[in-house]
């Protein structure tokens, strides 16, 4: 009997670890290490006195600080509305949450240079709502504000569906025993739910954050890429580059967007682990 069992344990629908091991790391080669190696290959043929007088040039700090500081700002407001409409789909029913919740995917369907060019046009001065803001002062397309909307639209489902399985699988004894202990409904949501989600909420604002400063296609055209009012991205530096055949310069560029958007994802990844520890000490 015990052979038995340890003979069904041995079994794999998958066959072969040799075969399923070689078929991932060809995978990863192909799709993942390849590609980034030749990032630093390219890069390598600059000497670094060309290297760092490329990545210090005033319209490629500038590009960097609008990237990085829009897709922050894009990537909280994610986080919190993000949050907010986990909960909705979860925790309510309602006519129509099914439908709501496909429209959670759109961004991803959707492509990016329609979303662009959507917007650009919504929030321009003869758009609405771009025309009421304008009236009042405020100009949203070819702007920061602009950015920050467009890369919210594209990062909102990174956050959902971060949070919205935690969320379900949540045991709602939990509340129950804080409201039955004298809780308030904030303290028992700060000092029992948030502590559970916030593990996949920061899963979802590092995805977020990541897929902000490389988009290039909902920006392009609602950014304005005008490097006077400081409202280019690196994706757009990186396009000039490519166009002007000048491919050294270009993978330079991706090479420091590579290496922050990987010290951002590592940094936010060690604070989840301890994080999680944490919680799972309790």
């Amino acid at each position: 009997m015990k052979r038995t069992l340890k003979g069904r344990r041995n079994v794999r629908v998958i066959p072969g670890f040799g075969l399923t091991m070689g078929i991932t790391v060809t995978m990863l080669s192909t799709l993942v290490i390849i590609p980034l190696a030749s990032v630093l290959l390219y890069s390598i043929r600059l000497t670094p006195a060309e290297f760092f007088e490329l990545i210090t040039a005033p319209n490629v700090i500038s590009a960097f600080l609008t990237s990085i500081v829009c897709a922050f700002i894009a990537a909280f407001i994610n986080s919190v509305f993000g949050l907010i409409l986990a909960w909705v789909l979860v925790r309510y029913d309602f006519f129509g949450k099914r439908i709501l919740d496909g429209l959670i995917e759109l961004p991803f369907a959707l492509p990016t240079a329609v979303a662009g060019i959507t917007l650009s046009k919504m929030y321009s001065n003869t758009g609405f709502p771009g025309k009421f803001f304008s009236g009042i002062g405020l100009d949203i397309s070819y702007t920061h504000i602009g950015i920050v909307i467009a890369l919210v639209f594209v990062g909102i489902p990174f956050t959902v569906r971060s949070v919205q399985p935690v969320l379900e699988a949540l045991d709602g004894g939990y509340e129950e025993v804080a409201y039955t202990l004298g809780a308030s409904r904030i303290r028992t949501f700060f000092k029992v739910i948030f502590p559970e989600l916030f593990p996949s909420l920061l899963t979802g604002f590092s995805l977020a954050l990541a897929r902000g400063i490389g988009e290039y296609g909902s920006v392009i055209y609602i950014s304005g890429n005008s490097a006077k009012n400081g409202t280019q991205v690196v994706s757009y530096v990186i396009m000039q580059k490519l166009e002007r055949l000048d491919y050294s310069s270009a993978t330079a560029i991706a090479l420091v967007m590579l290496i922050i958007s990987f010290v951002l994802m590592f940094a936010i990844n060690i604070i989840q682990i301890r994080r999680s520890r944490r919680v799972n000490a309790r």
